[in-house]
């Protein structure tokens, strides 16, 4: 519990249904206030889902960046969450990103036109069309 003064600012505790998480366990965070939300029963996927989103955090961004505060921190994830809705491919979406119906259409165009722009700190580059 090194949460601190943090610990105010909570509002939920979202754990699984492991055997490891019991009765006095959610007591301690009900008594500082916080509602305890439990995942679903038979509901595989959804931890697979969130440790997914966690392990692209780590492997494109937070494993090559040295983050210097929380302050840095929330930066850097801002301007990663721009990158991955609005440039990113996506498996499931046939290699597209999420924000594709905000950005215009384009014809594809001579490859040698394409303009390089660093993004999240120069960590990612991102390559658009030139105009």
């Amino acid at each position: 519990m090194d949460l601190g003064d943090r610990l105010g600012t909570l509002r939920f505790l979202i754990h699984d249904r492991d055997p490891l998480f019991t009765t006095a366990f959610g007591e301690v965070f009900k008594s500082e206030g916080l509602r305890i939300v439990t995942t679903l029963p038979r509901t595989p996927r959804m931890n697979a889902i969130c440790e997914r989103v966690i392990g692209t955090l780590r492997r494109e961004l937070l494993d090559q960046t040295l983050v210097l505060g929380e302050r840095h921190l929330a930066r850097v994830l801002r301007e990663y969450l721009k990158h991955y809705n609005g440039h990113r491919p996506h498996q499931s979406r046939q290699q597209r990103p999420p924000d594709i119906e905000t950005q215009p259409v384009r014809e594809v165009a001579d490859l040698r036109s394409a303009r390089r722009k660093p993004v999240v700190a120069g960590l990612i580059n991102e390559y658009h069309c030139a105009a």
